[in-house]
């Protein structure tokens, strides 16, 4: 039981509320600077924020009645403009040739910082979940390794610490903030509750801005699923009052957007052009970018319907219009592009290991040959393999943002192209989405965002792909290529019930992650992100 006199109180600024429980140290993330900087964003976005949501839907309700996305014509001026560019590249995020990713609790961190790759991606996003510990304790986190006196024990009693504390030997550190789209209970202002987002930015800011100009770094972002160059402004406004109440140079944070959803394929170059004071390029998001094609297009029929998740690879036509245009869009505007994720954990079976590398090492030399100044591994073991690839093509250069590939044309018919995409719908991939939902699920719920699953790093676009592929295929009467069964909520509620039966541990263990997971993979009506109920059901 916690003894109440080590439990630490909290300098509240008028307004604001913290309901999740204190540990000590929490005072130090949650200070009256950053609950102030909180509550100061709230104020001032919070109403823009709900606006580009509701926005959000527009679009959908537009592509139902027959519209398509297209490239937006009262922003022609902005992709017509030749003159412009993003701002020079910061410090620490000039050679990104390797990039790895993963939650942000304390052995990740020090396993991510000792990994060799030149920059962490420390995701307090897709591959965390929100629970209140991991808001709170990610930042904290982050803010030890910068400082140098991280160290974790395990259980086992197994001891993790850096091998080194200079900062210039050690990844740069790019914190993912949630998205637009996720609430934070914990923290309310004026008897709201707060931007997830926002409150992520605002504790990093807080806890480790100075420490990472000190390093000879900065304060880097990822920012995940927007889909409108106005979210982007968001951003952008958000960076410009924390920097003014931080007392830190417009122009300081620096930002890197993840190009993972459809309707920004279309406004790459407004989001560029949005965050260009602070921007540091974009990423090429795969699994979030197909589940934003389901969920953009999922009433529009069987052109807009994808095959078995395994089936569809990055040579897919649309996808190759996809890459090929950010690294476009990156390199015509001084940006970096980067690549997609090689999600392989190393194996104890040679076999596995030995197709897997080869994969990965296909994949990473096709993005570096497309001009990518560098990619995503999920786990040290395959940081080098990145890294060899990249290594071959860009030599001595820290990037190929000079490769301005102006060979490249994409038409928004070539982004459309969905039904050009080969590969069949099959029991087997039923099973597996089923399968990789409710594991990854039971996990999520437990506190858990990054799960190593059949020999791949699982985070949420995991389950987001499966559960929405499932509803695509109830909702279009898809016949399985295999069985020649049609796709109903009576298989897919029989599948189930099997496939549990197959899972790793007791079948209970499962209960809570199959009610979630058919409550919205064979609804009625879709729910655009599984994690939002599925925070509701968290402490």
């Amino acid at each position: 039981m916690t003894d109440p006199s080590q439990t630490p109180s909290l300098d509240l600024p008028d307004g604001v509320a913290v309901t999740g429980a204190l540990k000590p140290g929490y005072e130090q993330i949650l200070s009256r600077q950053a609950l102030e900087l909180i509550a100061t964003l709230h104020r001032e976005l919070e109403p823009r924020r709900q606006e580009r949501l509701a926005a959000r839907q527009e679009v959908v309700r537009a592509i139902a009645d027959g519209e398509d996305l297209d490239f937006l014509p009262e922003t022609a001026s902005i992709r017509e403009d030749d003159s412009w560019r993003v701002a020079e590249h910061a410090p620490g995020l000039v050679d990104r040739r390797v990039e790895m990713t993963g939650p942000t609790d304390r052995k990740m961190t020090i396993n991510a910082m000792n990994s060799g790759a030149r920059v962490w991606l420390a995701d307090q996003e897709d591959a965390n979940t929100p629970l209140w510990e991991n808001v709170v304790e990610g930042p904290m986190n982050l803010r030890d390794a910068i400082a140098g006196t991280i160290s974790f024990t395990s259980p086992e009693g197994k001891e993790y610490a850096l091998k080194t504390t200079d900062q210039a030997q050690l990844p740069t550190i790019v914190m993912r903030p949630r998205g637009w789209h996720l609430d934070e209970k914990h923290i309310t202002v004026d008897g709201e509750r707060t931007s997830g987002g926002l409150v992520d930015f605002a504790l990093s800011m807080c806890a480790s801005a100075t420490l990472q100009l000190e390093a000879g770094k900065g304060p880097y972002f990822y920012l995940p699923k927007m889909e409108h160059y106005l979210e982007a402004r968001l951003w952008n406004d958000a960076f410009t009052i924390a920097q003014d109440a931080l007392g830190i140079p417009r122009g300081t944070i620096r930002a890197t957007c993840l190009i993972e959803t459809y309707p920004a394929a279309f406004q790459m170059e407004e989001i560029l052009y949005e965050l260009r004071e602070h921007s540091a390029g974009l990423n090429a998001g795969r699994w979030d970018y197909l589940f934003s094609i389901i969920k953009t297009y999922r009433t529009r029929g069987r052109d807009f319907v994808l095959p078995d998740r395994n089936a569809v690879t990055m040579t897919a036509p649309m996808m190759r219009a996809y890459t090929n245009l950010l690294v476009r869009t990156c390199h015509k505007r001084g940006a970096h592009a980067i690549g997609g994720m090689a999600a392989f954990i190393p194996s104890k079976d040679e076999e596995v290991n030995k197709a897997a590398f080869e994969k990965v090492t296909a994949d990473k030399q096709r993005e570096a040959e497309d001009g990518f100044d560098g990619s995503w591994v999920a786990h040290p073991g395959m940081v080098q393999t990145c890294l060899d690839v990249f290594d071959r093509v860009l030599g001595d250069r820290p990037n190929q943002v000079d490769n301005t590939r102006e060979d490249v044309q994409v038409t928004a018919a070539d982004l459309l192209d969905v039904k050009a995409t080969p590969g069949e719908v099959t029991e087997q991939g039923l099973r597996a989405n089923i399968d990789v939902g409710l594991q990854y699920l039971a996990t999520w719920l437990t506190g858990r965002g990054a799960v190593g699953i059949h020999n791949l790093m699982e985070d949420a676009a995991t389950a987001e792909i499966s559960r929405s592929q499932v509803w695509q295929w109830i909702n279009n009467d898809i016949t399985l290529t295999d069985t020649g069964e049609v796709v109903t909520q009576e298989l897919v509620e029989r599948l189930v019930d099997e496939v549990v039966t197959t899972l790793p541990g007791d079948a209970s263990n499962y209960e809570e992650a199959k009610r979630l997971f058919l409550a919205v993979a064979v609804a009625d009506e879709y729910a655009d992100f599984l994690t939002v109920p599925a925070y509701e059901e968290m402490p």
